[in-house]
């Protein structure tokens, strides 16, 4: 029997919280300087112009800033502080020593959606875009950001200002949490715990400047202001929050009109189905072109920023079958469509799909495992993220962490910041969290 599954309608968010287009105008507004340094990236910074950055470290260079700051007319500073926001909002990605814009600067006047998930992909990075006190140490730091998703909640659920005592309050309380949900408990009877004190030096004194770190970083980016003693959310600030609280679910939508769309639409709209609707939807479309005309598009659209569009792409040339095999084998020389080009040809060569993973190397299994982590980022659910950590070959996270930075993606801080914000675990998401730094600042 066919049965029709009734899908929850997606909540409806606080009263009060503006239309998505109103939200996206405040995101517009507060990443202004970040989208403007990208376009002068994108327009200067052109194969064979000057390097952006030095040598393999995302900093930008320092002849490049000067020419930014003059041709704009700011301060190196500022060309500094808009660069590091345009990486990790997804507006400008860096290869090697030259930059290109992300797909989502491409989109970035039309789309609504896409300014929205730069801005909440900021947001996620909250604790890189503010430099940290030089007097705590990482394990004090790390503690805080864990903990300061509880603290947002709280924000959120008040719908209105906070005395920022109360929050020290609350983030005390978190700290201890997380603290005695990292002690092993040994096996056989043990007797009553007695409650864990905050050791002294993470008492008041301590964790007040972390706090407030941490408020004026979230405040950088947009989520929240500060003053009077007092927090509030911003509007974007709120709807992040309540977005994350409630991990909506969109609800499939019917891509009526597909077969008109070129391939980038038709993708985007077959995003939601299940694979058999989606296969479907993907003949209808064949089946209105011809067979060069439709893999040249689909092949475009695999070559764009989207990792989600490039994976679609070739579930539709899966679907074009044997007609497509020599443009799919053209493109295999292609860094970000190699994987996928080689795992479409084995399988085309009668590899069973369980095992056509074999055919690549390391390397190139551990750049798909981020460009697919990256497409999961960009449209997924948090716990769709955890659960393809899960997938990594790696066997330890640290392991897997040394060879995602190792293998240059250029999505790779985007992920790992993504990631540490969904994990559950604070070890595990600090270690992801000082890895996503390490990235972003060019370190070891």
């Amino acid at each position: 029997m066919n049965q029709r599954h009734t899908r929850r309608p997606a909540p409806r968010p606080p009263e009060g919280t503006p239309a998505p287009a109103e939200l996206a105008r405040m995101a517009r507004s507060q990443l202004a300087g970040a989208a403007r340094v990208a376009r002068w990236a994108d327009i200067a910074l052109g194969p064979g112009g000057d390097a952006a950055t030095t040598g393999d470290k995302a900093t930008l260079a320092e002849a490049t800033a000067e020419r930014a700051a003059e041709e704009l007319g700011l301060t190196t500073a500022q060309v500094r502080a808009d660069w590091d926001t345009s990486r990790l909002a997804g507006l400008i990605e860096v290869h090697g020593d030259t930059a290109r814009p992300g797909w989502r600067l491409r989109a970035w006047n039309r789309d609504d959606s896409a300014v929205l998930r730069g801005w909440v992909a900021l947001f996620d990075a909250w604790s890189l875009a503010h430099p940290e006190p030089a007097e705590h140490g990482p394990a004090g730091v790390a503690e805080v950001v864990s903990a300061m998703p509880q603290v947002l909640s709280f924000l959120q659920l008040s719908a209105g200002p906070v005395p920022v005592a109360q929050l020290l309050d609350l983030l005390e309380q978190r700290v201890i949490e997380l603290r005695t949900e990292r002690c092993e408990i040994p096996y056989g009877p043990q007797p009553e715990p007695a409650p864990a004190p905050l050791p002294a030096e993470h008492d008041d004194t301590s964790l007040a400047p972390l706090l407030d770190w941490a408020l004026h970083a979230l405040a950088s980016v947009g989520a929240l202001t500060c003053g009077d003693g007092h927090a509030t959310l911003t509007p974007l600030g709120n709807w992040a929050v309540w977005v994350k609280l409630e991990q909506i679910c969109v609800a499939a939508q019917s891509p009526a009109g597909n077969i008109e769309q070129g391939a980038e639409d038709m993708l985007r709209g077959c995003a939601q189905l299940r694979p058999n609707a989606a296969r479907a939807e993907y003949r209808a479309w064949l089946a209105a072109r011809t067979v060069g005309g439709a893999v040249t598009e689909l092949l475009a659209a695999a070559r764009g920023e989207d990792a989600l569009l490039r994976g679609l792409a070739f579930e539709a040339l899966r679907v074009v079958g044997a007609p497509a095999e020599p443009d799919v084998r053209s493109v295999a020389d292609e860094p970000a469509l190699r994987p996928y080009a080689l795992l479409w040809l084995a399988e085309h060569d009668g590899i069973d799909p369980e095992d056509a993973h074999e055919v690549l190397t390391r390397e190139e299994a551990t750049w798909l495992w981020v460009d697919t982590a990256a497409a999961v980022a960009d449209h997924g659910e948090a716990p769709m993220l955890v659960r393809h950590l899960e997938s990594a070959l790696q066997p330890t996270v640290p392991a897997l962490l040394d060879e995602v930075r190792a293998v240059g993606h250029p999505r790779t801080v985007q992920v790992l910041v993504a990631l540490a914000a969904a994990h559950p675990d604070p070890a595990l998401a600090k270690a992801v969290r000082r890895a996503a730094f390490q990235v972003h600042t060019g370190g070891s």
